[in-house]
């Protein structure tokens, strides 16, 4: 009989966080199908249901940031903290983890912060290549530390670094359909370069902006292109297109289900610059023009694209230049077929194939360790 294998993954808040949260959760439980997995992650965010729907169960804490505009708000938060490091603690002590693994969000400060005065091993992976503040100082304490740059030495202690790449979304390489079928699957025509907009679950405003200025640009040229809105923008552009007469070379969506699909469609992928998205790109070697959002913590999102510029893997358009500048330079760039081709080599260069793989190995490791020293 196989010795018995507990451990809480903690974080969440977006999609960035909870696919490689569940990559992880899955990776180790098809090594260890013994594994017990609880997540720990925050109330009312999308992680309430989407780690369910992935099959494991979840608690949820009623924590949130600090309002940094209203200080006056942070009583409130203060005590939300109190009340989920209070609450982290119970669950802790029912569940009795081996291992807490913090994968970013605000749930994994007070969950991985209880877990080290307690006494529990704690790993942490780190998606961008600027550090937050939570995991920065989750660190001093941390067993080990999965980091997806180099370079993040100047953030964590070094002897507790592993490079292992961002895990991302399950199926992304498993997708069976060629070019022509995927962009066929839109509605779109097969033998045209195709540009897929993407900018998260939400949207993106100064991507659908963009977009949404150069409609003529896109209606007068030889090319097609896949639109996720988001779902928080698209009844104000279905009626905005309605007024104005949407061009049958754009197919618009308010969320694509099957990413596999999009990404085997797109010869040029514009996108936000977050930690996921950028490992999917690497992953399938997608040519990219990166908008970083400026509206995130340290203004990472801009340190990200900057990583994959300054290694000629990707293009970049601030935030500011991009209502007038980004469409343009989409469509100049699917025609130019040698920087395509360039961009895209460059950017499978960076790829991470088994980082799921290798995090959980090393939080197995950690689990094995932790039980030998309570026997």
């Amino acid at each position: 009989m196989k010795e018995e294998l507990r451990i809480i993954v903690s974080g969440g808040g977006t999609g960035g966080h909870i696919f490689p949260a569940v990559s992880i959760a899955n990776a180790i439980k098809s090594r260890h199908p013994e594994a017990e997995i609880l997540f720990v992650g925050d109330e009312g965010r999308i992680e309430m249901t989407r780690v369910p729907a992935a099959g494991y169960p979840i608690k949820g804490l009623p924590i949130c940031g600090f309002d940094r505009k209203h200080l006056f708000k942070n009583v409130a938060v203060l005590f939300k903290i109190w009340k989920s490091r209070r609450m982290a603690k119970s669950i802790i002590r029912d569940f009795k983890p081996m291992v807490a693994v913090g994968v970013g969000g605000y749930a994994s400060g007070p969950t991985l912060n209880m877990a080290e005065s307690m006494g529990i091993p704690t790993l942490i992976q780190e998606q961008n290549s600027y550090a937050g503040v939570t995991n920065k100082l989750l660190a001093q304490k941390a067993n080990k530390i999965c980091v997806a740059y180099d370079g993040m030495e100047r953030f964590f202690p070094k002897d507790k670094i592993i490079l292992t790449g961002n895990p991302v979304r399950q199926g992304l390489l498993e997708n069976k359909k060629g070019k022509d079928e995927a962009v066929s699957s839109f509605g779109l025509k097969p033998g045209r370069k195709t540009i897929l907009i993407i900018g998260g679950s939400l949207g993106a405003r100064t991507l659908n902006e963009s977009v949404s200025t150069h409609l003529s640009l896109i209606a007068s040229s030889d090319l097609q292109m896949i639109w996720q809105t988001g779902g928080y923008y698209f009844a104000h552009i279905q009626e905005a297109l309605r007024q104005s007469g949407k061009p049958d070379n754009l197919f618009v969506t308010d969320f694509i289900a099957r990413m596999e699909d999009a990404y085997a469609a797109a010869d040029l992928v514009i996108s936000r610059a977050g930690a996921s998205s950028i490992s999917e790109l690497c992953l399938l070697g997608k040519p990219a023009i990166l908008e970083p959002s400026p509206n995130v913590a340290e203004d990472h999102q801009t340190k990200n694209a900057l990583a994959l510029v300054n290694k000629q893997a990707a293009l970049y358009v601030k935030d500011a230049e991009a209502v007038d500048k980004l469409l343009p330079l989409a469509i100049r760039t699917v025609q130019d077929a040698p920087q395509l081709e360039r961009l895209g080599g460059n950017i499978k260069k960076m790829a991470f194939t088994d980082s799921a793989d290798r995090i959980a190995d090393e939080v197995y490791k950690l689990a094995v360790a932790y039980r030998e020293r309570k026997k």
